[in-house]
């Protein structure tokens, strides 16, 4: 096991005071950072992306529980840090500056299955989020998705329905994938602090329903959740054929988005093909 300065004293000999532009809030607890690296189970040997390492917090967590770590980070003062993790970690640690938006993370993991596991700048978080959930393509090739966001929007993605938080989120994080809030993270463990609190989320993919397509439901929930305050048949007015189709499953368009599970607009979905 590789012997590793403290985290604090990495940051102030490399100058990396945390970026609000980039949205970074370090993680310095090494006894959390190991916790977070195990959720996921076993990594020996595996391949793991993780999104804005920052000054490696997490990336030497990962690194020690044996993982092959594939990491983006667009804040080229970091690179210098993260270089030294990777000669402490021979043949572990792949390091890529750029910018994780941008790039094809099929591609950047050579085509082979990964876990994601990443706290993630809070000002792309959720982007990146969405589109780990998206496409036609089914299962993706990454295999669980371990993700820190600001505690408001970890309550999004794991809500039900009539929930206050429930909303478009929910139903692209559940309706083909199984997603349960792992772990709550105070603020004040956080280099700054930032001012909400944070948890983590764990994702995996489960059985795709048939007949669905992705893209359908996608619009579906944008533009129902786009309106929320109003009853479907206002808010799905601009989608052809969904009033007919709430109309042929018993769904009442009075209703609003908020009340409507998950299996429902699934169902939906897959009557407007």
């Amino acid at each position: 096991m590789a012997d590793l300065p403290p985290l604090r004293d990495v940051i102030k000999r490399h100058g990396l005071a945390a970026s609000k532009a980039l949205g970074q809030n370090f993680l310095l607890d090494e006894q959390l950072l190991a916790r977070i690296a195990a959720l996921p189970g076993d990594l020996a040997g595996a391949q793991v992306l993780e999104v804005g390492p920052g000054p490696g917090g997490l990336t030497r967590a990962l690194l020690r529980a044996r993982a092959r770590v594939t990491a983006i980070e667009m804040d080229r003062r970091c690179l210098p840090a993260l270089e030294e993790l990777g000669e402490a970690f021979p043949g572990q640690l792949t390091l890529i500056e750029g910018d994780a938006l941008k790039l094809d993370h099929n591609a950047v993991m050579g085509g082979q299955p990964f876990h994601v596991l990443s706290n993630l700048p809070y000002n792309v978080g959720t982007a990146l989020f969405v589109r780990w959930l998206s496409g036609e393509t089914w299962p993706p090739l990454w295999q669980s998705l371990t993700l820190m966001f600001q505690r408001e929007v970890a309550d999004r993605i794991v809500a039900e329905a009539d929930d206050d938080a429930y909303g478009r989120l929910a139903v692209l994080a559940q309706w083909r994938a199984e997603a349960s809030l792992a772990m709550k993270v105070h603020r004040s463990a956080f280099t700054p602090p930032p001012k909400v609190m944070s948890a983590i989320v764990h994702v995996t993919p489960a059985a795709m329903p048939e007949g669905v397509s992705a893209r359908m439901l996608e619009r579906l929930t944008e533009a129902a959740f786009g309106q929320r305050r109003k009853m479907l048949r206002q808010s799905l007015r601009g989608v052809p054929g969904a009033l007919e189709a709430l109309a042929s499953l018993g769904i009442d368009e009075t209703r609003r988005a908020e009340t409507v599970s998950v299996a429902e607009f699934v169902a939906v979905a897959r009557s407007l093909g």
